[in-house]
Formats: structure tokens, C-alpha cells, sequence
């Protein structure tokens, strides 16, 4: 039994000690752009509850119900359309550095 805990122990400060030795990367690269390409192409549908929500709480739930619902389907169109031009050009770095044509990248992220 003590030798199991001490396995685990070490075990954790291994883990623990590589994950804060190690730097968090950021760098864009062709395979990010297209699953972020993949993921916007299927997901871009999801602006338009998004857009409901968002009105909804700036103003009331009439706005939210027709302003967001027409927000939502132009940001939709528009990130659908960069997901499939993403998707398509992944393996070039355009624009410069393989960055994100839509912000925020996906469509429930923060900035």
C-alpha cells in the first residue's frame, strides 16, 4: 500500500513539475487553421441562437428574437464561409501567419 502511494506521488510531481517547466504555445500552424476551419464550416449555424442570447440581454426578448436572429444568420454565413475558405487553404499561410480570419475563433470563445 505505501508502495502504490509513493508511486502515485511521484507520479504527480512528475506530471506537475513537466506541465509548469513546460511554456504554453500559441503558435498558429497549418493544421490549427484547418481544424479551426473544420470546426467553424459545422458549427457556424450556432451565431444564430448566439446572436438571440446576446440581443436578448442588451435590449429585450422581442430584439433578441428578430435583430438577433438576423445578426445571427449574416455572422453564421460569414463564419461558415471562413471555416470552407480556411479548410480550403490550410496548407497556405494566409494571412500572414496562418491567423484567424473571424474573430473571436470559434464561436462561443473569448477573445
Amino acid at each position: 500500500m505505501k508502495s502504490r502511494f509513493l508511486t502515485m506521488t511521484i507520479l504527480v510531481l512528475v506530471v506537475v513539475g513537466l506541465l509548469t517547466v513546460s511554456a504554453p504555445t500559441y503558435a498558429q500552424d497549418a493544421f490549427k487553421k484547418l481544424g479551426r476551419g473544420v470546426v467553424n464550416t459545422f458549427t457556424g449555424w450556432l451565431e444564430i441562437p448566439k446572436g438571440i442570447v446576446d440581443e436578448s440581454k442588451a435590449n429585450n426578448v422581442f430584439t433578441g428574437l428578430t435583430v438577433g436572429t438576423i445578426k445571427g444568420l449574416g455572422l453564421g454565413l460569414v463564419r461558415t464561409g471562413a471555416g470552407i475558405y480556411e479548410a480550403v487553404t490550410f496548407p497556405f499561410p494566409i494571412p500572414e501567419g496562418y491567423e484567424p480570419i473571424v474573430k473571436p475563433e470559434f464561436v462561443y470563445s473569448t477573445e
